[in-house]
């Protein structure tokens, strides 16, 4: 049997969720991997100032209030982080 993978277009990382990208030693590798497969991983500019952790972001890239409105109206499926 073959099973095959659905990757998400696109993650999006807000609020508390930025320490996902940062400080989480477990959760970075993964979000890495995932990214590699092509798979776009933004993240809340503001919230990551907000946690003082821009010198800590490992993963992903500065997302916009443009990348989450298209997000909301564009894609058929969205996982919030």
């Amino acid at each position: 049997m073959k099973v095959h993978k659905q990757l998400p277009h696109t993650m999006f990382f807000l609020n508390a969720g930025v320490k996902l990208t940062t400080v989480h030693r477990e959760i970075v590798p993964i979000l890495k991997e995932i990214e590699a497969m092509g798979v776009e991983i933004y993240f809340c500019g503001t919230c990551l100032k907000h946690y003082d952790l821009e010198s800590f972001l490992k993963v992903g890239r500065r997302g916009t209030t443009n990348h989450i409105v298209e997000g909301l109206q564009d894609f058929e499926k969205v996982v919030w982080i």
